[in-house]
């Protein structure tokens, strides 16, 4: 397996620091709804640990939640809560959003809240190294004092240095210093330090609760591109100044942005689709086919077009898993769709290239099977990949409206014995009367029917073995 380091630019032999696999990946800050960037990110990660655990390794994967930051503070002001309602009642959602996208649990969910005397003993030992000062209750990291600042976003100290301007220096002695502990404001929530009361700073929170959890040394670093610097670049020198080991992190994962448009996807522009919006209009299998079909370094652009072929690239899939064969011996290679299928995704998690090959296997059993082939062993590795890449195959239960279905199908001339059946029945009613129609000749009304039930989200698809109906969102 190679792997992509930010810190290095290049793919890098996989070569884990022992077992289990450690893997930390930046969580949210819990103040407003999750959005299908969050699913972009979590998607992508759960698919690595899903693969990595196929691969034979076992794997400690730890994401956090910032339940204590300006925003949360600022939003639980507006809606007249307390910090601790508003994060609980968004991490709760969270974990509904995570589900229904089938992304499966981390092993530890820390808060920083929760983690104050981890965090408090970190800075106090940024500050007996020399690596953090205090200042009227404030707590900053000296970015001079570790020279390989820098590395992570492969940028020079001391052009930043010289570049740097601070409007509100504070007490800082250098405008690229960052904040460690935030002395206590009238009104917010605050924690005990040596320093006086006060709050974390954001930065100090992941390398708190990294070294906590999973050591002096990560495996594996996630979270998204925006997250390069400061926060990462910030967490390299916390953590390794602190434990005086490097490196922090041995690869650093970092996935591209989701964009609508030219536009970046953000809370400041406002142009956000939430998890839960998203799933109103699609499946989940659809969401995560969607960003999977792209490598996951690479910037993504939501479109419908793109949302619609992924609900249709589902829907292939499912059916070529349900299909029956034959009697006849299978001329379908397996083995050649899952060495295609590993090949790719051992060369920098290529889901691209791993849902190509997926859809390859999906073409051969559909073929064979209307050769008269035996596919069941095909059928197998399609739903064993499929599950690598979190996709359930199942088809999302619809409740639709059993009345327009009635009105329809008395129209048509059907025989409505019991109008209290759900909408599914009626649906059946009328493609046995369109089939009696095309039988007797009657083309204008069997294209009634179907035209009829495709202007109400029906669509009939005629094949070998009969016609079916899908609905369509």
């Amino acid at each position: 397996m190679r792997i992509h380091n930010t810190l290095s630019g290049q793919k890098e032999e996989f070569t884990p620091a022992g077992d289990p696999v450690k893997m930390y990946v930046c969580g949210v800050t819990p103040y407003s709804d999750c959005h299908i960037g969050h699913a972009m990110s979590y998607i992508i990660f759960d698919t690595v640990r899903r693969y990595l655990k196929y691969r034979g390794y076992n794997v400690k994967y730890v994401q956090n939640f910032t339940d204590i930051d300006d925003k949360l503070i600022a939003r639980a002001g507006e809606s007249g809560t307390t910090v601790k309602e508003l994060a609980e009642g968004l991490i709760a959602q969270y974990f509904e959003d995570m589900d229904a996208l089938n992304i499966g649990r981390v092993d530890i969910y820390p808060r920083a809240t929760e983690e104050i005397p981890k965090i408090v003993e970190v800075i106090g030992g940024l500050i007996e190294k020399g690596h953090a000062y205090a200042s009227d209750g404030d707590v900053y990291f000296s970015v001079s004092s570790f020279p390989e600042y820098g590395k992570l976003s492969h940028r020079n100290l001391d052009d930043m240095m010289s570049g740097a301007v601070c409007e509100d220096a504070g007490g800082k002695k250098d405008a690229m210093d960052f904040t460690l502990w935030k002395g206590a404001k009238p009104g917010e929530p605050q924690w005990d330090s040596p320093w006086g009361p006060g709050r974390p700073g954001w930065h100090i929170e992941c390398s708190a609760m990294s070294l906590k959890y999973l050591g002096e040394t990560i495996d594996i670093h996630g979270g998204g591109n925006d997250l390069v610097f400061p926060h990462h670049e910030n967490e390299i020198a916390q953590s390794e100044a602190f434990t005086g080991k490097a490196p922090f992190v041995k690869y650093w994962m970092h996935n591209g942005l989701l964009q609508l448009g030219d536009e970046k996807m953000s809370k400041s522009l406002g142009n956000l689709i939430t998890i839960r919006e998203a799933l109103v209009r699609y499946s989940p299998d659809a969401i995560r086919l969607f960003i999977l079909s792209s490598h996951y370094r690479s910037p993504l652009t939501v479109t419908d077009e793109g949302w619609d072929a992924a609900g249709k690239g589902v829907e292939r899939l499912r059916q070529a898993s349900r299909r029956e064969g034959g009697d006849k011996p299978s001329t379908i290679d397996i083995d050649i769709y899952r060495k295609r299928f590993i090949e790719s995704m051992d060369d920098d998690f290529n889901t691209a290239q791993a849902v190509a090959a997926v859809f390859d296997l999906a073409r051969d059993i559909n073929r064979a099977a209307e050769d008269g082939m035996s596919i069941a062993d095909a059928q197998s590795l399609l739903i064993e990949l499929c599950g690598i890449l979190g996709l359930t195959l199942e088809e999302k239960e619809v409740q639709l409206d059993a009345a327009p279905f009635v009105e329809l199908a008395k129209e048509c001339g059907v025989d409505i014995a019991d109008e209290t059946r759900p909408a599914s029945h009626y649906i059946d009613l009328l493609m046995q009367k369109r089939a009696e129609a095309r039988k007797s000749k009657e083309w204008a009304l069997a294209d009634k029917i179907r035209n009829s039930l495709a202007g109400i989200n029906i669509n009939l698809e005629d094949t070998p073995q009969g016609t079916i109906w899908r609905y369509k969102r």
